[in-house]
């Protein structure tokens, strides 16, 4: 093939593949979610119409017969049931002794905005907008005196605050013989451990089985919205053999019918992108698990739900039952921890590693020993990249060799076309017979590009879903890398005291696509100088489109986080001192000596 259908299909292939990636990931993975999601609501709704569900508990704060009236004041809302604080290194807040429900919760050391004070609220108490709060108990179907329901005024017994080292004891007697104590301790870290002994001091047997259910009443309008992370109800089951994770995001959650699984252990609950409610059963206990949606007034709802096995207690016996609780942040090392300490099957895919999770997590474990080493994340990208260019450095130092020999071949080329202008054939067959003779593969460039493509959708995605990156500050400017790069050229990089996105129906696009930062600008650059090392296309208008992509780029990176223009940026420059050193040894032509010999010849005259 000639220079210039060469040039095509190098321009096709590359094309062709961002364009798969892309239509993968925002197109026909979202259609494939959709009909999965179809097909397992009608799965389960055959399945609801031939068994009886899960008989899990409602009340009257469950179902209202009027649409709720929101407390505004959080402190009103805790006054209304007597509590037990909850205090550790990592969690603030309390519990509720009505129902026994751990439902204030705020997560020490994040902040819910990038240099505020005031830490990310978690649980939220029920009666408030959006409420959120974890619970167990016990259901038990024509038992005298009844059992502990959403409501019931447990008693405080021992212990006046919850700590690692203070767990408090809560009872409760149904005054027909049953008695019902709860111990609750808290770890270090984020995991509650709930421990219920029931006590049968009655003359007859009576059968209870344990739940615990974790709700969300209403989802605040800024979850869910993201189509790269999962936010909803999210699981891992199984029996016996392999265990899988299923997710539903919240829209999609809220139109589906109860979804249920059996299984024997595994957890559940609800996510959003960096935190997390899990309800964690004994593991080698057969429950029945549930995601169900239940309108409530004008809100929706959403529930996690797990029931245990029914037991018999008979007369003068008791039983105990543990359960956990994880509610904090989906840091990578502490679910490992969980995983490894309670048995748990794929905890730690609680984060969302995407659909390439083979490259995302190792991608992200790479990241993490750097930062350990180097104590900065932004560093610690930089060494990422090193890494990837010397995984890559036989593959690329084949393509610049090749790129630098098509560059010094320019001229013949152009002979040949001169020479057989107007046989296509001819131009083919001569232009082939020049790359044989040199050796050269004019598809050799695009292998690069082609391995970066799922690098960097990798990176992408560990800078968006992992906590660790979440507010990590860089150098300068740059505090927060999983954001994008805060400066901005419509207010002189900061030097006008001015915010570009204030401005009437033109703010958005000034903080967005055309609100281009100093390190946009510096990979546009870079690009730019790696585009021109590369072998001019023939054709006039081809040399045109490809001295316009990095103006275009640009503006395309622009919204991206800076952590990825700090990879692609780095990534750029490591490509041209390889390609620049490899070009002088084949004493190709290149841009930098270029300017170098004008600005010698400039300074002598």
């Amino acid at each position: 093939m000639n220079s210039e259908n060469s040039r095509n299909t190098i321009i096709f292939i590359v094309v062709t593949v961002i364009f798969l990636f892309a239509y993968q990931a925002f197109v026909l993975q979202p259609q494939a979610d959709q009909r999965k999601a179809a097909l397992d609501a009608q799965r389960e709704a055959t399945a609801a119409q031939s068994q009886p569900g899960v008989a899990l508990p409602t009340d009257s704060a469950d179902i209202p017969a009027t649409p709720p009236v929101f407390i505004t004041d959080r402190q009103a809302a805790l006054g209304t049931a007597s509590r037990v604080a909850i205090e550790t290194d990592t969690l603030r807040g309390s519990l509720s002794l009505e129902g026994g429900k751990i439902d204030d919760l705020f997560l020490l050391g994040y902040d819910q905005t990038l240099g505020s004070d005031q830490p990310v609220e978690l649980f939220r108490p029920q009666g408030m907008e959006y409420a959120y709060f974890a619970q167990f108990g016990w259901l038990g179907t024509n038992v005298a005196g009844g059992v502990p329901g959403l409501d019931t005024p447990w008693r405080l017994t021992s212990g006046e605050t919850l700590t690692p080292s203070t767990p408090v004891t809560l009872t409760w007697d149904n005054g027909q013989g049953l008695r019902f104590t709860r111990v609750i301790s808290v770890d270090e870290q984020y995991l509650f451990t709930v421990t219920d002994t029931v006590a049968n001091f009655s003359a007859q047997p009576i059968t209870v089985a344990p739940y615990g259910s974790v709700r969300r009443q209403g989802v605040p309008p800024t979850l869910g919205r993201e189509m790269i992370s999962h936010e909803g109800a999210i699981g891992t089951f199984g029996k016996g053999g392999g265990y899988t994770t299923e997710q539903h995001k919240y829209n999609d959650w809220a139109k589906k019918p109860p979804i249920r699984k059996e299984s024997t252990g595994g957890w559940l609950g609800i996510t959003d992108k960096f935190w997390l409610a899990a309800l964690i059963p004994d593991q080698g206990e057969a429950i029945e698990a549930e995601f169900r949606v239940r309108d409530q007034g004008n809100v929706k709802s959403m529930q996690a739900n797990m029931l245990g096995e029914a037991v018999t207690i008979q007369p003068g016996r008791q039983i105990t039952e543990t359960r956990h609780l994880f509610a904090g942040a989906k840091r990578n090392e502490i679910l490992k921890s969980y995983e490894e300490q309670l048995g748990l099957p794929r905890f730690i895919y609680a984060i969302d590693w995407g659909f390439l999770f083979f490259l995302t997590r190792p991608i992200f474990l790479i990241v993490d020993f750097f930062y350990g080493v180097l104590g900065n994340f932004g560093l610690a990208i930089l060494a990422l990249t090193v890494v990837v260019k010397l995984v890559m450095f036989p593959l690329a130092n084949k393509a610049y060799e090749s790129m630098s020999k098509m560059r010094k071949l320019q001229p013949k080329m152009e002979e040949i076309k001169k020479k057989h202008e107007g046989d296509i054939q001819k131009q083919q067959q001569e232009t082939m017979a020049l790359y044989q003779r040199e050796k050269i593969n004019p598809l050799a460039g695009c292998i690069p590009i082609l391995i970066q493509i799922p690098v960097f959708y990798a990176l992408y995605k560990v800078l968006f879903v992992t906590i660790e990156m979440r507010h990590a500050p860089f150098f300068g400017w740059i505090q927060d890398l999983s954001a994008r790069d805060p400066s901005n050229i419509w207010n002189l990089f900061g030097l006008i005291p001015w915010d570009p996105g204030s401005l009437p129906l033109l703010g958005g696009l000034l903080v967005g696509a055309l609100g281009l930062g100093v390190l946009t600008i510096f990979y546009g650059l870079t690009m730019w100088l790696q585009m021109a090392m590369n072998p001019p296309p023939p054709d006039p208008m081809q040399r045109k489109i490809f001295a316009f992509l990095p103006f275009v780029f640009t503006f395309i990176m622009a919204p991206f986080a800076a952590g990825l223009l700090v990879y692609w940026a780095w990534n750029n420059i490591l490509s041209i001192i390889q390609q620049y050193i490899i070009m002088h040894r084949f004493k190709a032509e290149n841009p930098i000596d270029t300017f170098i010999d004008r600005y010698i010849k400039k300074k002598a005259a």
